[in-house]
């Protein structure tokens, strides 16, 4: 197996603690969390409290000021339990980001410390009923009235929208000017006129809180907006997506590894015609393959990372990664579970679970077909 040399001696150091909380906090709980729907802000808590949360933010915004390889660390521990209820990656490395980024000294000094401890927990709302990847197809609207903006719109499939203490909200502030008419707002919780509805029941991610969020008359001052200028929210949400694509790619690759692994020890453990699944040729011969994609697959992502940690990753590559990493992260789950057997289908095996989880991965943080038409388009560009 080709080495992983991207992780210093401080990142193995992070990784083993981390190791520990998701065995201890995260795994033990987690079947309880699919049942309820939605994790317990307990847990949040206790990833603050570990330094799970909000890895990269600077100390003086109330961080550690680590790189992005602790967040990248927090993701594959997470893929390695297959624990896709607690949303720690949206919270830490897109919502903060935006306010990291974008927000006012002020902004940073209310939220950004307190997403760090866990105790406030971001969502970002941008999906609506007719408009999914299509940005400038969204309808929310904040209309200027003083020194407030009054925000009316709904949207849906939002993470964290059952549990979310702060929500950045896509709104149109000229409705007139199609992507130079978004604007990123700040929504709490507790505004009078917000409200969440149903928990909505999906294929997987059971645990993952996932909701239609509602906004009536809903009044915020203009200090909320993220920027000091209205019609800037579609460049800074498409600045942000390299790393919200990388994210996606960190999490398959590490899921394809923990689903080849799992299947090693059940096929090895399980006995069919008087030996071990394993031994059969079949068997040894799938396993090899999967195990070869899955190895170029951690190769192309560690090299992501490091172009990330340089600032140097591009939209192309980034779409490159998310594409193929969940791609194969989908393939590469169907083919375990059919070496589960009946086995496989049942919920209390991991790859059961995984395989249903996984299938959102090729929609999330933008569609397959989005990053062909990403890639594409640069390919057409430079012929």
């Amino acid at each position: 197996m080709i080495p992983r040399t991207i992780f210093n001696e401080d990142h193995q150091i992070f990784r083993d603690s981390c190791r520990r909380f998701m065995e201890t906090e995260v795994e033990p709980h987690h079947r309880q969390w699919e049942k309820d729907g939605q994790v317990s802000r307990e847990v949040w808590l206790k990833a603050g409290e570990a330094g799970l949360l909000c890895c990269d933010i600077p100390e003086e915004m109330g961080g550690i000021g680590a790189d992005f390889m602790f967040s990248a660390i927090v993701l594959e521990e997470l893929a390695r339990v297959g624990a896709t209820g607690p949303n720690f990656p949206l919270h830490s490395d897109i919502i903060a980001p935006y306010i990291r980024h974008y927000g006012s000294a002020e902004q940073q000094k209310k939220w950004l410390p307190k997403m760090t401890t866990g105790e406030v927990i971001g969502a970002i709302a941008m999906t609506e009923p007719g408009a999914g990847s299509d940005l400038q197809g969204i309808r929310t609207t904040a209309k200027r009235d003083g020194d407030d903006y009054v925000i009316n719109g709904s949207k849906i499939y939002i993470s964290n929208g059952q549990l979310a203490d702060l929500v950045v909200v896509a709104c149109k502030t000229d409705p007139n000017e199609g992507w130079r008419g978004i604007s990123l707002i700040l929504v709490e919780g507790d505004r009078a006129g917000f409200e969440r509805g149903r928990n909505l029941e999906k294929i997987g991610m059971h645990a993952q809180d996932t909701s239609e969020l509602f906004f009536s008359d809903v009044r915020v001052p203009v200090s909320n907006l993220l920027g000091p200028d209205e019609g800037k929210g579609f460049i800074q949400l498409v600045s942000q997506l390299p790393q919200e694509r990388l994210i996606q790619a960190v999490k398959g690759a590490e899921t394809v590894q923990s689903a080849i692994d799992w299947t090693v020890t059940y096929t090895k453990d399980r006995q069919a015609f008087g030996r071990t699944i394993a031994q059969f040729q079949n068997t040894q011969f799938k396993l090899a393959e999967l195990q070869s994609h899955a190895t170029m697959l951690r190769v192309f992502v560690d090299r992501c990372l490091e172009q990330h940690l340089k600032g140097e990753l591009s939209e192309i590559d980034a779409a490159m990664a998310k594409m193929n990493a969940t791609d194969m992260q989908c393939r590469v789950l169907d083919e375990c579970l059919q070496l589960h057997g009946g086995a496989g289908y049942m919920w209390d095996y991991p790859i059961a679970r995984a395989w249903a989880d996984s299938r959102m991965s090729r929609i999330a943080g933008g569609s397959a077909e989005i990053m062909k038409q990403i890639i594409a388009r640069d390919m057409m560009g430079r012929n």
